[in-house]
C-alpha cells in the first residue's frame, strides 16, 4: 500500500505553525510497512486542495490530510474531498450531538457554524475526536480512500493512533522496522565511499544515509512479517557497516532518547555511570558546555563531582594548580595547558577522571601560530593523559559546540578502552 500526506494550512505555508503531522504520520506508516512517497502542503484554498487530491490519488492508495476541519469558512478539507470523490454531505447525528455536548460542557452554546463539523458523505466511516469538536473521516471510493484528520496535533495523534492505524493494519501484513547506527567522526561523503557498493546493492533491507548536526546516522530498514524476520534481515548488513567503519559508530541502540537530546553526550554520560567513574570538568573556552552535556543525562549525580569554568589565567593556576610557569611559556591555548587542566581538576577533586577545553573561539584573538578555532581538550584517566588538538571553523558558537562534543566522544573512546 502507497500513502500520501498532504497537510491544509495556509498558516503552514506562511510558516506561522510547524508541522510536526506529517513527520509523525510518516513514522507510524513506516512501522505498519505502508510506504509514504509524497508529502505536501497547500493552503485553505478549494481549487488548489482540489488539483492536490488529483494528483495524490492518481499515484497513492490512500490519502492522508490533516488540518481544515473546522467550523469556519475557509475550513474546506472534507468539503473538498467529498467533491472530488462526487459524494454529497449530510448531517451525521451522532458527531453533532457530540459536538453539541463538548461545547455545553464548556459553558457554551454550540454555534451554528460547529454543526458544519457534523456534515458528512452516507458512506464515510466517520472518526470520534476525543479531544476536540472535529470529528475525522475515511472517505471511500473504488479502491481508494481520503483520510482526513484535525490538525492541532493533540486531537490528530490521538485520532490516528485509536480509529486510523487500526483501519489500515487490515490492509497490510509486512512491517517497515528499522536499525539506526550513530556515528561521529566522519563525513557524510566519506562515509558513503566507504560503503558505497552496500548502498547500491540494496534492496532488502535498504540502507541509507543522513547527515545531521555534526554526525552521521546510518539506517537499515527491512520490510519482514515480524521483528525477528526483520532482524535476520538487518543483521548481516549492520555486520558488514560495522566491519568498514566501526571505529566511528558510538551506538546501534534505537533506545536513546535521539530527538529530544544528543545521543553521542547520553552515550557518554551513560557510560561514566555504568563504569561508576568519578569525573570533574575544568573549561576555559566551552564555558561550561561539557558540564551542561553531562548533567543532562539522568543519574549523573552519581559520578559528576565539580565543574570549573577557569577562564582566565589566574583562575586556572588557582583553582586548577596549573602552574604560572607553564602559561608564561606555552600559553593558555596549548597542550601543555590543557593536560595540566585535566590532570589538575582530577587531582583537587580526587575523581578518576578529567577532563579539559581550552581555545580560541573567536571572532577576535587569534594570531598566525594560533588562529580562532585552535582548541586543546585533554583527557586524564587514572593517571593517564592524552591531549587532543583541532583547528574549527565557524562562528564562536560553532567552534564551542564542536569542541564539546569532540572531548566527549573522545572521553567515550577512552572509557571503552578500560576494563
Amino acid at each position: 500500500m502507497k500513502a500520501e500526506i498532504i497537510s491544509v494550512g495556509t498558516e503552514l505555508l506562511l510558516g506561522d505553525i510547524v508541522n510536526t503531522n506529517s513527520q509523525y504520520i510518516a513514522k507510524e506508516l513506516a512501522s505498519i510497512g505502508i510506504e509514504v512517497y509524497h508529502q505536501s502542503t497547500v493552503g485553505d484554498n478549494v481549487e488548489r486542495l482540489f488539483e492536490c487530491f488529483k494528483e495524490s490519488i492518481e499515484r497513492s492508495d490512500v490519502v492522508i490530510t490533516t488540518g481544515g476541519l473546522g467550523p469556519t469558512t475557509d475550513d474546506l478539507t472534507k468539503e473538498v474531498a467529498a467533491k472530488y470523490f462526487g459524494q454529497e454531505l449530510e448531517l451525521h447525528e451522532p458527531s453533532w450531538e457530540y459536538i453539541k455536548s463538548l461545547i455545553e460542557r464548556r459553558g457554551r452554546k454550540a454555534a451554528p457554524n460547529n454543526k458544519k463539523q457534523a456534515y458528512f458523505p452516507e458512506s464515510a466511516l466517520v472518526l470520534k475526536n476525543n479531544n476536540g469538536t472535529a470529528p475525522g473521516a475515511v472517505l471511500r471510493k473504488d479502491d481508494k480512500a481520503i483520510i482526513v484528520l484535525p490538525g492541532p496535533p493533540r486531537e490528530m495523534v490521538a485520532m490516528f493512533n485509536e480509529s486510523v492505524m487500526p483501519y489500515l493494519k487490515q490492509f497490510t501484513d509486512d512491517k517497515l522496522i528499522s536499525k539506526t547506527l550513530r556515528l561521529y567522526g566522519i563525513g557524510e561523503s566519506d562515509l558513503e565511499l566507504e560503503i558505497i557498493d552496500i548502498i547500491n546493492g540494496q534492496n532488502n533491507p535498504t540502507v541509507a544515509l543522513y547527515a545531521k548536526e555534526m554526525e552521521v546516522t546510518i539506517r537499515i530498514t527491512a520490510k519482514a512479517k515480524d521483528e525477528e524476520e526483520a532482524e535476520r534481515l538487518i543483521k548481516p548488513v549492520e555486520d558488514k557497516i560495522k566491519d568498514r567503519v566501526e571505529k566511528f559508530v558510538y551506538t546501534n541502540d534505537d533506545n536513546y532518547s535521539g530527538e529530544s537530546k544528543n545521543v553521542l553526550e547520553e552515550v557518554a554520560a551513560k557510560l561514566l555511570v555504568d563504569k561508576n567513574l568519578k569525573i570533574a570538568v575544568a573549561e576555559s573556552c566551552t564555558g561550561g558546555m561539557v558540564s551542561s552535556a553531562l548533567i543532562d543525562y539522568p543519574g549523573i549525580s552519581s559520578v559528576f563531582v565539580e565543574g570549573c569554568v577557569t577562564y582566565s589565567n589566574e583562575a586556572k593556576i588557582k583553582r586548577l594548580g596549573v602552574k604560572e610557569e607553564t602559561l608564561n611559556k606555552f600559553g593558555a591555548v596549548s597542550e601543555e595547558t590543557a593536560i595540566e587542566m585535566a590532570e589538575g581538576v582530577s587531582r583537587g577533586f580526587n575523581t578518576d577522571i578529567g577532563i579539559s577545553t581550552t581555545g580560541i573561539a573567536g571572532p577576535d584573538g587569534g594570531s598566525t601560530d594560533k588562529p580562532v578555532g585552535l582548541v586543546y581538550t585533554a583527557v586524564h584517566i587514572k593517571g593517564e593523559t592524552k591531549v587532543f588538538k583541532n583547528i574549527y571553523n565557524g562562528d564562536r558558537q560553532k567552534i564551542r559546540a564542536r569542541a564539546t562534543r569532540d572531548i566527549l566522544n573522545n572521553l567515550r573512546i577512552e572509557l571503552l578502552k578500560l576494563s
